[in-house]
């Protein structure tokens, strides 16, 4: 059943015109990414009925401030339900504990979650920068036959959930750092520890760890660079940083595809850029590249 139809006679014709089309589900709690000024005084009512008609909802909530700050965490306001923000989420035969407002997470990537592990082959070492609660390197574990997969987060509250979630779905080849993204893959690279695949799911700020990346590369990697972009310009823009930074530290690389995965905001999209490294520098020039500071590599886009 539908929200509007579910609040048919409830709400005025008017205000059912301004109620969200959509509202998101982690675990047990709705979530609407905004809520218009004019239904401030039937928010409660909103949210009575919903926990009327959706069994598997305990929890109504509305973001009060988007994904902002170091870590990229929501603002939330529970607007009917029980008052908390913690829930269990199961998605491609997985399990995962988080705060939906301590944490960054989006149930909408599960299929991409998935696309990726299908991609995984035997045997793989598997890196995801920024794996915030561990979506990435738990699905992967689970879903694939890597061999092992790393997940580095510097969001010390994000960092203890993932360690929760490793346990909740009884891995033994997930390895998970807690840190800055770019700092900790240079000194796995400066240690030897090279990767066949290469995750970066930070859209905002890509392009800012490519050196790193590249760092962790060897031959034949293949790396999921994750952007925002608009849709008549995908995937120039991403692609563009991708090659422009890879020349840059003596790298080739070799654009095997990109994959949509969600809208971001009217016209502007997720979207995944997948390429393989195919030649690499020496290893004596990427050690000295990793004393350089980083540079502000943001894709570019007609804002």
């Amino acid at each position: 059943m539908k929200l509007k139809e579910i609040l048919a006679g409830k709400l005025s014709e008017k205000e059912l015109t301004l109620l969200p089309s959509s509202f998101d589900i982690v675990g047990d709690i709705a979530i609407f990414s905004a809520m218009p000024e004019e239904l401030k005084n039937r928010e409660r009512l909103i949210g009575e009925e919903m926990l009327k008609h959706f069994k598997n909802i305990r929890v109504v909530a509305k973001k009060v401030k988007q994904y902002s700050g170091v870590y990229r965490t929501p603002k939330l306001e529970i607007i009917a339900g029980e008052k908390r923000k913690e829930t269990t989420y199961r998605e491609n035969g997985c399990i995962f504990k988080l705060d939906v407002e301590e944490v960054y997470f989006s149930p909408r990537l599960s299929e991409e979650r998935k696309r990726i592990a299908g991609l995984v082959r035997e045997g793989e070492a598997v890196l995801i920068m920024f794996s915030g609660c561990a979506p990435y390197p738990v699905v992967i574990a689970k879903n694939s036959k890597a061999k092992i997969v790393y997940g580095i987060e510097k969001n010390p509250i994000a960092h203890k959930y993932a360690l929760e979630n490793v346990k909740l779905n009884k891995l033994s080849n997930v390895v998970l750092i807690r840190g800055d993204a770019r700092m900790e893959t240079f000194k796995l690279a400066k240690n030897g520890t090279l990767f066949d695949r290469i995750l970066m799911p930070l859209p905002k700020d890509s392009g800012n760890f490519l050196d790193a990346c590249f760092a962790a590369s060897k031959k034949g990697t293949i790396v999921h660079f994750y952007s925002f972009m608009r849709e008549e310009e995908i995937p120039k823009p991403a692609v563009n940083v991708i090659e422009e930074e890879a020349k840059r530290r003596g790298f080739s690389v070799k654009i095997l595809g990109w994959n949509k995965c969600g809208h971001y905001s009217p016209g502007k999209f997720r979207v995944c850029i997948d390429f393989k490294v195919t030649r690499t520098a020496a290893r004596d020039k990427i050690n000295k590249e990793r004393k350089k500071p980083a540079r502000t590599r943001r894709v570019r886009n007609g804002r």
